[in-house]
């Protein structure tokens, strides 16, 4: 199913997107690991979906002296006309300082048995990427210009700093087959604090002692590079200066889930 193969990039983008060769930006990024629960908000009836409820663990280890690293798992629970079944899609990523590389590797199971299997590694070159794809339909791709999920962080970070409201950027994450890249329009909202009934907030400290701002991002397929008309799906949540997200919408058009914070361990952060 298509929901299958889009919400790994979650794991990218809600941690999101240089594959210019520069330094990765001065704002620091906090290493931690945050679980979310995730529901079906809503679904069609076209979507065959009738329910779905999971855990979502997301990893997030680095530092601009060393690289970026981000392991991430989604086990769902889906029910579709009168069957269940359970999914479980495993990522691990490692991005270069300096934008100059990115690795991956995802795999999916379906009920215990491995479904899908994609590795590869990406390169910035001058005038775009090179992506090396392993395994039996490796291979070489050449690709436009496009930034890495951790370097598209930072620049949404950067720039909702320096007051801009809206932005598009193509980004390359691995996603699906790892042989496209996909424009991106990003919205960023103003900073605000936590308000008083705002149960999420309390999982740690680090939540009610930063602003945050709201961040939604159209994702839309390499044929639409302009970013106009309806995108493949987007995705929203809070987030604060750091890269923390929590409260995240994702809306794949046929159905849409709620992923709320409910754990955060902040981990050791790297001595440059």
């Amino acid at each position: 199913m298509k929901f299958e193969m889009s919400l790994k990039r979650f794991s990218l983008c809600a941690a999101l997107s240089v594959a210019t060769i520069v330094p990765l930006a001065a704002t620091p990024l906090q290493p931690h690991r945050a679980v979310y629960d995730v529901d079906l908000a809503s679904a069609t009836d076209r979507s065959g979906i009738s329910t779905m409820r999971g855990r979502m663990v997301y990893e997030f280890r680095g530092a601009e002296c060393e690289g970026y690293t981000t392991n991430f798992r989604f086990v769902t629970q889906i029910g579709t006309r009168g069957e269940r079944r359970v999914t479980d899609q495993q990522t691990t990523t490692f991005e270069a300082a300096d934008g100059s590389l990115f690795r991956f590797v995802t795999k999916t199971f379906v009920d215990d048995i491995e479904d899908r299997s994609v590795e590869g590694t990406a390169m910035a070159e001058e005038g775009g990427l090179v992506v090396e794809l392993s395994g039996p339909a490796g291979g070489t791709i050449e690709l436009e210009k496009a930034l890495f999920p951790t370097a598209h962080m930072l620049k949404v970070l950067e720039r909702a700093s320096a007051g801009e409201r809206f932005f598009e950027q193509p980004i390359f994450d691995g996603s699906e087959d790892g042989d496209s890249i996909v424009t991106t329009s990003v919205v960023v909202g103003p900073e605000k604090d936590a308000a008083g009934d705002d149960k999420e907030a309390t999982v740690d400290p680090i939540l009610t002692e930063n602003s945050y701002r709201n961040i939604s991002i159209a994702y839309f397929n390499s044929s639409n590079a302009t970013g106009e008309g309806t995108p493949d799906y987007r995705i929203a949540f809070k987030m604060l200066e750091n890269g923390i997200t929590r409260d995240l919408d994702m809306d794949y058009g046929d159905f849409a889930l709620k992923g709320i914070l409910t754990d955060l361990e902040l981990l050791p952060t790297s001595d440059c």
